[in-house]
């Protein structure tokens, strides 16, 4: 019968790399010893697989909780030689004998080779930590390498890495403990330290936009946090999140430095860095990396006389889940209901407690948002739940008033005329009334194009003290989403070339635009012209190539980040065009990056989700898009 506790002898390793444990027992096991190197081999997967093999080295990770139940042992004196053509380490799965071993215990450990979704383990049936000494492992400083072949050579390796990393994806940080980073910078677009939405720059299908996406997949490393843990489930919700508190932020395209060797391992179909011990919480000492700490306190500062700002609310609505029928809800680790998931016509908050929270942080936001005039999404239509159609929009608007302690803020009323069937969600628009003043009444697109969008909103403006010369005319858009991919046959269905769902229907939504556009100028006597807003669409896709066409500009094309983050790429869905004629009068612009790069535990939605309360009543992740500025110089004379 195979002894499946680990056996305990006197250890001692030299060398200072790792720390060594000492205990006492009489001796190990004799077996033939099979070099790690030959279990691993130089291809994908073992060429030992299925094969009982006895191997022995250094611990240089050890997990007893969390869900690896295992630890990582190297070959002892290993870490040298960059060379090899094959791996000295491999992850040892022992869920009986993990919590008798620590790290830089020499053992011995015989057990079945095998392939755990692409990662060669030893499956352990014996454990025994010798005591004979042995040299240490030495992390091998290493730039990381790109290629999965090249990453094969160093799998479950202690290193250290080297070169320069950001953080590029921060989403599932508070659910599965993880975050991404980028190696370097882009050799496709200099300079370039994030991993860019190929479409953002490249026509869609492109083998430009193919060669981008390729390097993107090879400049990308997660950083784990040596555990599987689901931290959204009741049963782990009261372990304290790692990395990250309500101080401590790990944020898109802040620096990373490493303080402590990583090994470098594969799970869930991903190349990852592992600490050397479960991270619990965000000062634990197993952490291994140092993240840049980036504040926003505002905007950059843009010029011109005149700001004018696009702004995504999401889902700010009065009307909350608790008031309605039929409402499902997100709720906390306590069961409270936070958001609502569906069952009725609400988007936003569950209750008014968490109302008061998610307003909090988008009245902290607007307020420090520079714009003169700006343009809202996702804020309740609230005619569809019976009241006026601004309700909603009045309340915030008077609540950045109670916020500046004076009559700041003024908002565009509902035109005379209004499509009959609108959303739940709509666009507005709100100005500071010291700097501009409406010029007649709002006007509403009402077209077919729209009929799976938000209706667009237009308004003329001119500067305070201006004259018909400082007249521009702000039309707020909002176009269909990439989701919910159609089966219809419309021709709407996502092709894969990184437009996603839908694109017809936003080149048509586009379209309309620009005619819209194009009345509105002789209506209200002005050719300057903004179209700002939600589009759904990156920089370099089919709907903005029609704007573009137009002879407008794309003006957020020249600042240095970009509005949205998925799937750990960065590009812009948020935009502001401008007509030809009002191009030459813009002053700067700016994409204030306080919502899309922060982590989404942030949000006031998934407050009280873990036992470290993320929630601060400030800016950051008061959204899931970061607003867009524009300066402008409007002189009465042209």
């Amino acid at each position: 019968m195979i002894n499946r506790r680990p056996t305990r002898i006197a250890a001692a390793v030299l060398g200072t790399a790792l720390a060594v444990s000492s205990f006492s027992v009489a001796h190990a096991d004799t077996a033939e010893i099979t070099p790690i190197e030959q279990i691993q081999g130089t291809g994908g997967s073992s060429p030992m697989a299925g094969q009982d093999a006895t191997v022995r080295g250094v611990v240089t990770g050890a997990y007893a909780e969390g869900g690896f139940r295992g630890f990582y042992v190297q070959s002892a004196g290993s870490g040298v030689d960059p060379s090899g053509q094959a791996s000295s380490a491999i992850f040892v799965y022992a869920p009986d004998e993990v919590s008798s071993v620590n790290v830089g215990d020499y053992v011995q450990v015989s057990g079945e080779v095998s392939e755990y979704y692409g990662l060669t383990q030893l499956k352990a049936g014996s454990v025994a930590v010798l005591d004979e000494p042995a040299e240490s492992v030495k992390p091998l400083a290493i730039p990381l390498p790109s290629s999965d072949a090249e990453r094969e050579r160093f799998e479950s390796m202690l290193i250290e890495p080297q070169g320069d990393f950001t953080v590029s994806d921060n989403y599932t940080l508070n659910q599965y403990g993880e975050l991404s980073l980028a190696m370097g910078t882009s050799g496709i677009l200099p300079g370039e330290r994030l991993l860019r939405q190929p479409t953002d720059v490249f026509k869609p299908g492109s083998d430009q936009a193919k060669a981008l996406a390729e390097e993107n997949e090879q400049r990308a490393i997660v950083v784990d946090d040596g555990a599987t843990l689901n931290f959204t489930t009741n049963k782990n919700k009261d372990i304290a999140l790692p990395y990250i508190d309500a101080q401590q932020r790990v944020t898109v395209g802040a620096e990373a430095s490493f303080i402590a060797p990583v090994i470098l391992d594969y799970r869930y179909d991903l190349w990852r860095l592992q600490p050397q011990g479960q991270v619990i919480g965000a000062d634990d000492a197993d952490i291994a990396v140092n993240f840049e700490q980036l504040e926003s306190e505002a905007p950059q500062e843009v010029g011109g006389n005149v700001s004018v700002g696009s702004f995504n609310v999401l889902n700010y609505f009065t009307t909350t889940g608790e008031m309605l029928d039929g409402c499902k809800y997100y709720t906390d680790r306590e069961g409270n209901p936070i958001n609502v998931r569906s069952g009725c016509d609400a988007r936003g908050a569950a209750t008014s407690e968490s109302f008061e929270r998610q307003q909090s942080k988008i009245v902290a936001a607007l307020s420090k948002f520079t714009a003169d005039v700006v343009v809202l999404e996702e804020i309740e239509n609230s005619a569809r739940f019976g009241q006026d159609r601004d309700a909603a929009l009045a309340n915030l608007v008077n609540e950045l008033n109670d916020e500046a302690g004076q009559q700041v803020w003024s908002y565009v009323p509902t035109p005379s005329v209004v499509p009959a069937d609108e959303d739940v969600i709509r666009t507005a628009i709100i100005y500071r009334a010291e700097a501009v003043k409406p010029i007649e009444e709002s006007v509403i697109l009402e077209d077919p194009a729209f009929s799976n969008a938000r209706d667009p909103l237009a308004q003329a403006f001119q500067r305070v003290g201006g004259n018909q010369n400082t007249r521009f005319l702000v039309v707020a858009n909002h176009f269909k989403s990439k989701g919910s991919n159609p089966d219809d046959g419309s021709g709407n269905a996502d092709t894969g070339d990184g437009q996603g769902a839908w694109n017809e229907d936003r080149v048509s939504q586009a379209e309309a635009l620009v005619g819209f556009a194009d009345e509105l100028k002789e209506l209200r006597n002005t050719d300057k012209v903004l179209l700002a807003g939600d589009f759904n669409s990156y920089s370099a896709e089919d709907p903005m190539q029609v704007l573009l066409e137009a002879g407008y500009a794309d003006l957020g094309a020249a600042a240095d980040s970009q509005s949205y983050l998925y799937d750990g790429l960065v590009g812009s869905l948020d935009h502001i065009f401008a007509s030809e004629e009002l191009a030459g009068k813009v002053t700067g612009q700016d994409i204030w990056n306080i919502n899309a790069v922060q982590s989404v535990g942030y949000e006031y939605s998934r407050f009280n989700n873990n036992i470290t309360n993320l929630f601060t009543a400030d800016q950051y992740r008061s959204s899931d898009h970061d607003p867009v500025l524009v300066g402008l110089q409007l002189d009465k004379k042209n």
